[in-house]
């Protein structure tokens, strides 16, 4: 079965490699530390907020293709916020998923909620690349780094004012988690095969609790469930199980009006 996770993966690197020859890492750094350090916290707003949607932008997706190629950032993003999307994520990588970096950095004024953004980070340049364009946050996936990297690329995030949503699939993964984490997501997707089940969360839900206060940590993780959520059932019993963010972006972005699908569905789940 085709591993799309290690293409993806084997492919960003290369792009993270040419990237370093357009505009060196010194000179990224040099720029990204003159950006102004975010002042907003997702792991706050997931935790204060009655419904705690992440609406995502996602014009694409290796498993379906184009959802939505014509989509606007412009209006599809400030209409989630507008809707009440408690924090908004961004894909940038572009062969995939027909992102850009551009769509953070072009929008971060126009909006006051929190902005993850969503790509596979490899490398600590994309973490300097995420503060100049004006992320409030940044994406780490269990399943493409070692340990220690992702420890290091968290450390690193954190130094450049960054917070980050730790992914994780299995309980393989929960080793990856340490105090320093601001947000655990667990993706209902498998990244290798893409294949989607929201039972997953659930499965994971009570160990990832348990990992949490085993460790006796002074400030836990925000727990977010991400990918496969349709209706505001899922979310209601996903809160009731220890979750508190809820990404979601295909059940949106495949309709005309994305901002106007958000609006329904936190309506329904007010009235629940």
């Amino acid at each position: 079965m085709k591993d799309i996770l290690s293409e993806i993966v084997a492919d960003k690197a290369v792009e993270v490699a040419k990237a370093k020859e357009i505009l060196p890492l010194e000179t990224l750094r040099e720029m990204a530390l003159a950006a102004p350090k975010s002042t907003r916290s997702m792991k706050e707003a997931l935790a204060s907020s009655s419904s705690g949607i992440i609406s995502e932008f996602k014009r694409k997706s290796p498993s379906k293709g184009w959802i939505h190629k014509k989509a606007d950032p412009m209006v599809v993003i400030p209409s989630y916020e507008a809707s009440g999307a408690s924090a908004i994520s961004i894909l940038t990588d572009f062969k995939y998923f027909g992102g850009c970096q551009d769509f953070i950095s072009g929008l971060r004024s126009q909006i006051s909620i929190p902005i993850l953004r969503k790509d596979f980070i490899i490398d600590e340049y994309q973490l300097y690349e995420a503060r100049l364009i004006g992320a409030d946050a940044v994406l780490l996936i269990a399943a493409c780094l070692e340990k220690e990297q992702c420890q290091t690329l968290l450390l690193k995030a954190h130094e450049l004012g960054l917070e980050v949503l730790l992914e994780t699939h299995s309980p393989s993964e929960l080793e990856y988690i340490t105090e320093d984490v601001d947000m655990v997501g667990v993706n209902n997707r498998n990244l290798g095969t893409f294949h989607t089940d929201i039972q997953n969360s659930f499965n994971m839900a009570e160990a990832l609790k348990a990992a949490v206060k085993e460790r006796a940590y002074s400030s836990s993780p925000v727990l977010v469930s991400e990918s496969g959520i349709s209706n505001p059932d899922t979310v209601s019993e996903l809160r009731k199980a220890g979750f508190r963010g809820f990404l979601m972006g295909e059940n949106f972005m495949k309709t005309e009006n994305p901002g106007n699908t958000l609006k329904t569905f936190i309506t329904h789940l007010e009235e629940m």
